[in-house]
């Protein structure tokens, strides 16, 4: 039945791109204030909002479509900033090897349904092993397959042997490397280059080691700033953000003098990061979730001994820091590293944040006004706006007192798009 759904959505896209349609539920909440507006009507035009207020204030043009929503609380399709959706929790290190990229790619094909189905409409794919993520988005955006809105970085920039070099796994006589090995500030600049050419969105790189990079140290610096700032320059020249993976504090401020948009994990982030990061007005994406499955199931998936060791030491050390940096007002944006954990469970990562010294209404806003801002989309998505696309998703309730109510979304539209409408109790 699902399959069948899905599959009527994908070829009515087109037509209900261009019809009106009238959606209504109990409550809609204003993600900029945290107010909720009453008996909620948002009409939705050519895959636009409209109009948006009570049902008595909003206007349906003759022969408008009308959805009610019973006992529901309307909200903005959620943004993740941080996944893998060409990468399976279910093939952790050796395990890795038994995967191709034509097969990755498939996988990414369910994990982008997954995703979608979850409430996220827009996500930022940063890593992959080839350009399947290029692939996936393509796809997605002609209609052939479901998905949220992906913004894609291909495969991630970084130094010979580190974490963004992906073949560590295999000893010198198989003689590879990962397709973005770059060292020296003029082969980060032709790796930038390259992903260019093969339609990225953005750039990804490391500036440290990583938890589940065989061989590296989760918190030693990797790229000088001299090759650092080169890789930005030409990324930036060319109009795309830069993400930089950064578990170590030196590796962090070094991203952040290079002039990096977003710091991914952030988990040994000093004192003088936290000032360099509000100085640059840099974002911080801190994925405080995955430590749980991690350690919990990690073992059995396939990650190897050493990387369970680092993550013992990793793990809590950012959730600490997860808190100063939130006291002491860094830009945060939502960034869950979904592919490491299964996708589809992105929205588990809002509970911890709020257990960590966020409001309900901060975590959701990390989730949709600040991710759309690092996105430079801040016009189009992450609020329920006249002008803006008509990403809407529903829970039965109200997540600002309950926000694990957003691990359970019973509607998602996209684009003006119905992808999900799960018949729920009042």
């Amino acid at each position: 039945m699902r399959s069948l759904f899905l599959a009527l959505a994908l070829l009515a896209a087109q037509a209900a791109a261009a019809e009106s349609l009238l959606l209504t539920a109990a409550h809609l909440l204003d993600i900029r204030d945290g107010s909720l507006i009453e008996d909620a009507a948002v009409l939705v035009e050519d895959g636009r909002i409209a109009a948006v207020g009570t049902r008595d204030a909003v206007d349906a043009p003759a022969g408008a479509r009308r959805l009610d929503l019973p006992g529901a609380t309307l909200l903005p399709g959620l943004i993740d900033m941080h996944v893998h959706l060409t990468s399976s929790p279910d093939y952790h290190g050796y395990r890795r090897l038994a995967l191709s990229d034509e097969r990755m790619a498939i996988q990414g094909v369910v994990h982008a349904e997954r995703t979608l189905y979850a409430g996220f409409t827009t996500v930022r794919n940063v890593g992959a092993k080839s350009y399947g993520d290029v692939a996936l988005r393509d796809a997605i955006n002609a209609g052939e397959v479901p998905g949220p809105r992906l913004f894609v970085s291909g495969p991630p920039v970084g130094i010979t042997g580190g974490h963004c070099s992906d073949n560590n796994l295999l000893p010198a006589e198989y003689g590879l490397e990962g397709g973005g090995v770059a060292d020296g500030p003029w082969a980060a600049r032709a790796a930038v280059r390259r992903n260019i050419k093969y339609g990225v969105d953005l750039i990804k790189t490391c500036s440290t080691g990583g938890v589940l990079s065989k061989g590296t140290k989760v918190g030693a610096p990797q790229y000088s700033v001299e090759e650092l700032t080169a890789l930005v320059d030409e990324a930036h020249s060319r109009g795309l953000r830069v993400a930089s993976h950064a578990h170590g504090a030196e590796g962090i401020r070094n991203a952040l003098e290079a002039g990096v948009d977003t710091i991914e994990h952030g988990s040994f982030i000093d004192d003088a990061g936290i000032r360099l990061a509000k100085k640059q007005g840099a974002w911080l994406g801190m994925d405080i979730y995955v430590t749980e499955f991690i350690l919990g199931e990690g073992e059995e998936k396939g990650i190897l001994p050493e990387s369970l060791e680092k993550e013992r030491m990793t793990g809590e050390t950012q959730r600490a820091n997860f808190r100063k940096a939130v006291d002491a007002g860094v830009k945060m944006i939502y960034s869950t590293d979904a592919g490491v954990y299964p996708h589809g469970h992105n929205a588990r990562q809002l509970s911890r944040m709020v257990e960590l010294g966020m409001t309900p209404l901060q975590a959701l806003q990390a989730a949709t006004l600040n991710s759309a801002e690092a996105l430079d989309r801040g016009d189009s998505i992450g609020a329920l706006e006249p002008g803006y696309l008509a990403d809407v998703i529903a829970v039965q309730g109200n997540p600002l007192e309950d926000i694990s109510l957003l691990e359970s979304v019973h509607f998602v539209m996209r684009d003006g798009v119905v992808y999900k409408h799960s018949r729920v109790k009042d």
